[in-house]
């Protein structure tokens, strides 16, 4: 079973899960021979009401994942917020544990007022793009210039 807690983008174990994100994206990016950009975020952008980052914590406690929102310009549908860092540990995957982070997510964008979440991931990420899709993500024309993102999801959080 996970938790899943809110978290300054900034505490310890919120920087060590990002850290880990981040290397473990710009290894496999190395391998296709392409550079990836990181980008810390900023702290004000995940913080209520611009946005929340959690953290999720498997039964005994220990920080396994985490995930974040931030405000983004609006959309034609109105409110709009994005999914960034959407991250389990390798060992911790395939339980349904991203499904729970990213619902988690998605309820905390419909409580800050969000019509609608949009995400950018790549195409490798094959695994990320099945769970968006199977959470009834769409895919949609670029709404950014993410220089690591190959592929633009949207879906409504209202009706």
């Amino acid at each position: 079973m996970v938790t899943i807690q809110e978290s300054a983008v900034d505490a310890p174990e919120a920087l060590s899960l990002l850290e880990e994100y981040f290397r473990s994206r710009e290894l496999g990016f190395a391998n296709q021979n392409v550079v990836y950009s990181i980008a810390f975020p900023a702290v004000d952008a995940f913080t209520a009401p611009a946005g929340v980052f959690v953290i999720a914590r498997d039964e005994s406690g220990r920080a396994v994942g985490c995930g974040g929102i931030r405000r983004v310009p609006s959309g034609q549908n109105g409110t709009r917020y994005e999914l960034k860092h959407l991250y389990l540990r390798p060992e911790t995957r395939g339980r349904g544990w991203g499904r729970n982070l990213l619902s988690a997510l998605e309820s905390h964008a419909q409580a800050l007022g969000a019509s609608e979440l949009v995400l950018d991931t790549h195409h490798s990420l094959t695994a990320a793009g099945a769970l968006y899709a199977n959470a009834g993500y769409m895919l949609t024309d670029p709404y950014n210039d993410n220089p690591n993102a190959t592929r633009w999801y949207v879906k409504s959080l209202v009706g």
